[in-house]
């Protein structure tokens, strides 16, 4: 009997195995992916501080902070937080404005203000703000920030605004640094050609890439070259804020102003990052609350504002990460790198970050943004919102280009087209109206039936989805003028919203169940209609009589009907919408069993030889369908009477079919069809088998490739299932089969 060592490891828990498997994913996966993030994190945290005017040492402090505090409480698993440039404007602006310590202070307002957001759950609303707007954000940041930094880059400072920028760029030009300008064009071309090198080199970041090169490069240069001052180490630079001694409106504004921007601009990162792994998806709520906290903190210790960054995110998804223990560790790799090597960061030019800045500002700038805009009819928008953030400021710029996009919402939504001509070849005039005919369209309404002369017949053709009072007395008025003057008036109702209706209560748009109405209104059935037939043959004329018109008017003279299609006389199957074909497709032909009978009969029988030799249909196809009931009667033996008894005769050979197991039998069970179902199949088969036998059929299939096949429809399930004489050969929506010609 063996003894139990006592050297032998205890047994170990489900949670300590569980412990113990996250910390190898973490060591194998999220250790790595943080060195990669860190190492793209730490020349753009620097690079943001300097263009926004605040201390290098505050980008730091964002980083860390951000990557720590956000990477723990966040909602998003993979996203990666920091400082962004796209609030290096405002920080800037604010800085200018208030100076940095109060700039400290409403990052920490605007970081409790977030949390608010998150606490009250409204997340999701922030990504309610148009995206070209916020496309169009981004690209004025980018630009403003390349328009900074491009004096930086030749050796001077930024100015105040973009088209000062503009204006003293030609004498920046005729007073260049050559040491600066060498510098950060180098780096602008690292940066612009990386995406070029071999995938193995392309591992690491390319922003670390130019700014070592641009930093070496530095040294050696015989000529001076502006570098980054750092007084201290990361812990000398942490300093409480300061309180505002007034201009409290102005504060707000600001604080709104950072709230908000770092709110969207997180989350439609971290919808972006959802969109890169199948992991778990990101809480809105929980990344706000996460993102104010992390603001909270770094406004606190003297940093920039932090938002999600889809730079950093990116990278960190594509490097493997699979945990938000990888946004933490960058984090704490940058804070070890910020107070062991002060040294290092103090070599790094500034021309060097500004390169980096022109390039990231450029890249904001996506012409895949731009090619939507203008695709989508927002191109007014986003240009109007690129010069407003630009040339204004961006809080105006996004107001203004958010009002844009309103006006231009509400243009398409009440905008109605409305044509008034003469039918060619005819004394008939046309009237159209498509789209929301309100009291805003009247002007244009007005003018348009003021072209249709008085007392002459006219079809209004009306694809309207809603329709207000304004509009109806309108169209009334004018029509009881044309029957006055001895013409007609025909309406035409395409829409989802009636003529008839217009006074049953207050004007609605015609979504929701009326459109399902439209759609399935021939279909439904109501007991209630005295003439179902003829309120269907006037349902008829007024909405789809006048959109077949004109492809049944090529079909006046002659048909040419691509299959024979003989089916059950059953109510609930149109072959046409089983088939997806339209009038002049099916020659058909129906009878109860949908049967071929032997012997002959004569409405089959000449039918069957008048498609196939006068109108040269292409494939012949017999349709059964389940719950039928000719079959239900056969399987029962309960088809006695002297009408249905005799003809369903015809139907015997798929009754003994069917109880000698032909093969649709064992393939209608194996797809889980009842017995009457099944029998259905066998006939459909068993009918095939006579017309394969048809000499006129056998001629068709041999001279001209005509196609014989069978169809049964599943009435529950809406699914067509193709029938051979020897089975089952697809079943639509069930297998991966390739779908037969008419399923």
């Amino acid at each position: 009997m063996a003894v139990e060592s006592d050297l032998a490891p205890p047994p170990t828990t489900p949670r300590a195995r569980a412990l113990s498997e996250w910390l190898a994913s973490v060591v194998r996966h999220d250790v790595p992916a943080s060195i990669v993030v860190f190492l793209v994190a730490l020349p753009l945290s620097l690079g943001i501080a300097l263009a926004s005017g605040a201390p290098v040492a505050a980008g730091l402090i964002a980083a860390v902070v951000g990557g720590i505090v956000a990477g723990v409480l966040g909602g998003s698993v993979l996203q990666v937080s920091g400082p962004a440039a796209g609030l290096t404007v405002v920080v800037a602006e604010s800085i200018n404005q208030f100076g940095w310590r109060v700039t400290c202070f409403i990052v920490v307002a605007a970081g409790l203000l977030q949390i608010l957001f998150g606490l009250s759950r409204i997340a999701r609303a922030a990504l309610a703000v148009a995206p070209v707007v916020v496309h169009a954000m981004l690209a004025g940041i980018g630009i403003t920030i390349a328009l900074q930094q491009i004096h930086v880059l030749l050796g001077g400072s930024s100015e105040s605004s973009a088209w000062s920028n503009i204006s003293a760029l030609p004498g920046r030009l005729a007073s260049l640094d050559a040491g600066d300008a060498v510098v950060g064009t180098v780096v602008i071309a690292i940066m612009l050609g990386w995406r070029y090198a071999p995938e193995k080199i392309r591992v690491v970041p390319g922003p670390l890439v130019a700014v070592l090169a641009g930093t070496l490069l530095s040294l050696v240069l015989p000529t001076h070259v502006e570098r980054i001052v750092l007084n201290g180490s990361l812990f000398d630079a942490i300093g409480l804020p300061q309180i505002p001694d007034g201009g409290w409106g102005a504060v707000a504004l600001m604080v709104l102003t950072i709230a908000l921007i770092a709110s969207v601009e997180s989350l439609l990162s971290a919808v972006a990052v959802d969109k890169m792994h199948s992991g778990k998806r990101t809480n809105f709520d929980r990344e706000l609350v996460g993102q104010g906290s992390a603001n909270v903190v770094s406004g606190m210790l003297g940093g920039l504002p932090v938002t999600g960054v889809i730079v950093r995110s990116s990278a960190n998804v594509a490097a493997g990460a699979r945990s938000r223990a990888s946004a933490v560790l960058h984090g704490v790799w940058i804070l070890l790198f910020s107070v062991a090597l002060v040294s290092v960061v103090q070599q790094i030019p500034t021309a060097a970050l500004a390169g980096l800045l022109i390039v990231i500002g450029i890249q904001l700038v996506k012409l895949a943004h731009i090619k939507l805009a203008r695709r989508t009819g927002d191109l007014l928008v986003y240009a109007v919102t690129v010069l407003g953030v630009v040339f204004l400021n961006l809080l105006e710029g996004v107001l203004i280009g958010l009002l844009l996009a309103f006006a231009l919402l509400l243009w398409r939504v009440v905008r109605v087209a409305i044509d008034a001509r003469q039918i060619p070849q005819s004394q008939r005039w046309l009237v159209t109206i498509d789209g929301s005919c309100t009291f805003l369209a009247l002007p244009r309404l007005s003018a348009e039936l003021a072209k249709v002369p008085p007392g002459t017949d006219v079809t209004v053709e009306m694809t309207v989805d809603f329709l207000d009072h304004a509009a109806f007395e309108a169209i009334e008025e004018w029509v009881r003028q044309q029957e006055h003057g001895g013409g007609s008036v025909e309406f035409v109702e395409i829409g989802t919203v009636r003529m008839a209706d217009a006074l049953s209560g207050p004007p609605a748009r015609g979504f929701g169940r009326a459109v399902w109405d439209e759609i399935l209104g021939p279909w439904q059935r109501d007991d209630r209609k005295a003439d179902p037939v003829a309120e269907g043959v006037a349902a008829f004329h007024r909405s789809h009589a006048h959109v077949v018109r004109p492809h049944l008017g090529g079909l006046a003279d002659r048909q040419d009907p691509h299959s024979f299609f003989l089916t059950c006389s059953d109510s609930r199957i149109v072959p046409n919408v089983i088939t997806n074909s339209g009038p002049g497709d099916l020659f058909t032909v129906r009878n109860v069993g949908n049967l071929v009978p032997e012997s002959g009969d004569a409405s089959v029988e000449a039918a069957l030889v008048f498609a196939l030799e006068e109108l040269n249909v292409r494939s012949v196809v017999v349709c059964g369908h389940s719950s039928c009931g000719a079959m239900h009667a056969l399987h029962t033996g309960t088809a006695t009477g002297p009408s249905i008894g005799p003809w369903l005769a015809h139907a015997k050979p798929s009754l003994r079919r069917f109880r000698h197991g032909h093969p649709v039998v064992m393939a209608a069970r194996a797809a889980g069809f009842g017995e009457v179902d099944q029998l259905s199949m066998v006939n459909v088969a068993v009918q095939l088998e006579t017309l394969h036998r048809h000499p006129v059929v056998r001629r068709a299939v041999a001279e001209r490739g005509v196609r014989v096949s069978g169809l049964f429809f599943d009435i529950a399930g809406a699914r067509v299932v193709e029938v051979t004489v020897d089975g089952l050969a697809h079943i639509e929506g069930a297998t991966d089969r390739p779908v037969p010609e008419l399923v």
